[in-house]
């Protein structure tokens, strides 16, 4: 296993991440709400790089996992910055891969830096999810303490409760991805569960349907839940992200060939 490093951002955070040296365009994943980089498709994603020899980094954002901050003081906006500090530190264009919300990261990324991005996966893809399905789904009586205490508590199925600040919601607002065009110039594969409790198939049928680009799929898994980590979802993953590489790839020969 690559050892653990830190990227001192603009703003003063330390983000841990593993790098894997290999060739490239590489491959970079982006994790989760309040998950971290020891997650099963993150490790699983290195493990692939490892025997393909292609580069890779998985990174913890700010206030999650190794990372400095508190998990209760970051938003969209912070996270998103995160994931484009750790994609400049590398050369070259890379291959984005979203777990959840670090889908919506990877959106954001391509549409601040597509020529930063070779082509795009994600998995449960949770664009708008702070709008759409967090702020959508409070009564009145949580927006209401949402603005007076600046927080509430939401109960989670995978660990302790979640904080969920006004701040993020405010946040969230101004990073959103579903109510502008939002060209996706590169391959892209979405990936999406059909038993998915979390993230609804509608979303992802939505952002297909949103996006624009000269090559976008959407495969729709039946019977696979929000964490998309069985071996066979795995094996899904790597496919998607082979797929898209070779894909990149003869773009880029074709590109080359063009300016020649």
């Amino acid at each position: 296993m690559s050892e653990i490093s830190f990227l001192k951002t603009q703003n003063g955070r330390r983000i841990a991440y593993h790098q894997t040296p290999g060739t490239s365009p590489g491959v970079v994943f982006l994790g989760g709400f309040k998950s971290d980089m020891g997650g099963t498709k993150a490790l699983a994603l290195e493990g692939w790089a490892r025997r393909t020899g292609r580069g890779s980094v998985r990174f913890d954002y700010s206030g999650h996992g190794a990372s400095s901050e508190a998990f209760t003081d970051g938003c969209i906006g912070d996270w998103a910055a995160d994931a484009r500090a750790v994609l400049d530190m590398l050369e070259g264009p890379q291959v984005l891969v979203g777990s959840s919300m670090g889908g919506w990261i990877a959106l954001l990324l391509a549409r601040a830096q597509p020529e930063r991005v070779a082509g795009l996966v994600t998995i449960a893809a949770a664009p708008d999810f702070t709008e759409d399905s967090m702020w959508a789904g409070f009564d009145a009586g949580q927006r209401a303490a949402l603005e007076v205490d600046g927080q509430i508590s939401l109960p989670s199925d995978y660990d302790e409760p979640y904080i969920i600040t006004r701040r993020l919601i405010e946040d969230g607002r101004d990073h959103l991805v579903l109510r502008s065009p939002l060209r996706l110039p590169f391959p892209v594969r979405f990936l999406q569960g059909t038993a998915d409790a979390d993230v609804d198939k509608s979303v992802a049928l939505q952002l297909l349907d949103h996006s624009e680009g000269p090559d976008m799929r959407l495969t729709l898994v039946d019977g696979a839940d929000h964490r998309f980590s069985d071996p066979a979802c795995l094996k899904m993953i790597e496919a998607a992200v082979e797929d898209v590489l070779n894909l990149s790839e003869r773009y880029i020969k074709q590109s080359s060939k063009c300016r020649s």
